[in-house]
């Protein structure tokens, strides 16, 4: 089975032709493409839907164009085309799906409508060959949560934050100590410099049951230290002590969190052997280290895509398209781009949860 895939759901336009052929996972890939729009963006410090939504127009049609001159194949060759149909800025995602649309309509292909979580969510499939069920901690600049991954579109939530994505308190501390746009990769490479032991920050909801997240008293408590600090006199030791401080705190919290998910996830499923980390802040390396001890420690494997992947990317779209289409989950053409889509729609709001330990 082959796929087109195309992705728009925030500042990437990308397109990807993926196969589930017996190749070498890593050949799973027929071809893909990925255009950043960080330059137009980093002016403002942060994505801006309408120049987002007015470059992936500009775009897409040539992304998609250079993946299936990638890929060696034509339209005639796929077996469908599937585009990101949410959550994301419903401008760029509209961008995204009528562009599918309009190629499965014309070429006579079915068309499938993916959940952008689930693509982040699926990516070990295409390249570990993950069996289900697994632990998921998604953790992206909107995203922050735990889910038990039960198979194709079937998610359980165990927690989620219950105010900031841990991916926006690293934007928002690059912003606040002049980092620059995109904000985590900034912040983990300064914090290499830094002492993580300068600064006190809090561990949002450590010792607290369950296993939601809380960052916006993080946040809040690095724009103190900062204000803190002698007026324009701040030297490059003190952001990199911040950068270290905030980092160390981060990882601290998501451990905690990840125990208590751990012990939900094997009183629900015995048999599941796996936690996987998706979604952009997974391509932070010092976080995946301290994850990856917190894994061993309570006999889980940790499986991560590669970091070209856990950024957002089309091979994720296609194959989360593939996998429904597998099973024979496809979208009509009348299918409503949406700019919210739960996992779990079922899952309670999140609150604070119990008392400390």
């Amino acid at each position: 089975m082959i796929i087109l895939g195309i992705e728009t759901s925030c500042d990437e336009t990308a397109a990807a032709v993926v196969t589930d052929e017996e190749l070498p996972l890593e050949n799973r890939v027929l071809g893909e493409v990925v255009l950043s729009q960080l330059e137009e963006h980093r002016a403002y410090g942060g994505v801006v839907p309408e120049v987002a939504a007015r470059a992936h127009l500009q775009h897409v049609d040539h992304i998609v164009a250079q993946a299936m001159e990638k890929s060696g194949l034509q339209f005639k060759d796929l077996d469908a085309v599937a585009a990101t149909g949410g959550p994301g800025l419903i401008g760029g995602v509209i961008v995204g799906v009528m562009t599918a649309k309009a190629i499965a309509a014309v070429h006579n292909l079915p068309f499938i409508a993916v959940n952008h979580l689930e693509g982040h969510a699926l990516t070990v499939r295409l390249t570990h060959d993950v069996a289900f069920p697994y632990l998921l901690l998604l953790v992206s600049g909107g995203h922050c949560q735990f889910l038990a991954v039960e198979g194709v579109g079937k998610f359980k939530r165990l927690g989620t934050t219950i105010d900031d994505a841990l991916g926006e308190a690293f934007d928002k501390t690059a912003k606040m100590l002049g980092l620059g746009y995109p904000g985590g990769p900034a912040v983990e490479e300064t914090a290499k410099k830094g002492d993580p032991g300068r600064f006190k920050f809090p561990r949002p909801l450590q010792g607290r049951a369950g296993c939601d997240f809380s960052f916006s008293g993080l946040k809040a408590a690095v724009r103190r230290a900062i204000e803190q600090l002698p007026p324009g006199d701040i030297q490059e030791n003190d952001i990199a002590d911040i950068c270290a401080s905030f980092q160390a705190a981060a990882a601290d919290a998501l451990s905690n969190r990840l125990k208590n998910a751990i012990a939900m996830f094997k009183e629900l499923y015995p048999e599941g052997s796996t936690l996987v980390v998706a979604g952009g802040v997974a391509a932070n390396q010092y976080l995946r280290d301290r994850l990856e001890g917190a894994a061993q420690t309570h006999d889980l494997a940790l499986v991560a895509p590669p970091l070209k992947l856990c950024t957002d990317n089309a091979a994720m779209i296609a194959w989360a398209g593939l996998e429904h289409h597998r099973l024979g989950k496809t979208d009509p053409l009348t299918f409503k781009p949406r700019p919210r889509w739960p996992l779990d729609p079922n899952a309670p709001k999140a609150v604070f949860a119990g008392a400390k330990a």
